[in-house]
């Protein structure tokens, strides 16, 4: 089978959300597929180095996540990066809008992406929204 590009953009920061987008980009990763995630507005934050801070659920599902010790999305995302092919992108406006720097996020990300580059890239890809 052929590999597939798969481009994921994710906006949200609840837990399912963030949780689902991470697994799309982990087995999809781990398949042999290229993968790209955009990362803004309200998930860009649970990437800045030392954030520990806890998604919040927007169901009990979420709750759930947690209790049953599923694997945080941070983890998943990390492992799409070291263990395929994939490349995790910080938007470059939600980054201006917090102040953030390049060096303030985790390391395995890429660099920053504005959206017109993104959606450029993303032309032949399936394009996943959480």
């Amino acid at each position: 089978m052929a590999a597939r590009q798969i481009s994921i953009i994710v906006v949200s920061g609840s837990r399912e959300r963030l949780q689902m987008a991470a697994m799309v980009a982990a087995v999809g990763a781990v398949s042999g597929d290229a993968v790209t995630v955009f990362l803004s507005m309200n998930a860009l934050q649970y990437f800045v180095k030392g954030n520990q801070d806890a998604a919040p659920a927007e169901g009990p599902f979420g709750k759930l996540l947690d209790e049953k010790k599923a694997p945080p999305f941070r983890t998943m995302f990390e492992q799409a990066v070291s263990l395929g092919d994939a490349k995790i992108h910080p938007c470059s406006m939600a980054m201006d809008v917090l102040g953030l720097a390049p060096d303030a996020l985790e390391p395995w990300l890429s660099e920053p992406l504005g959206l017109t580059r993104f959606l450029d890239d993303a032309a032949a890809a399936q394009v996943w929204s959480f």
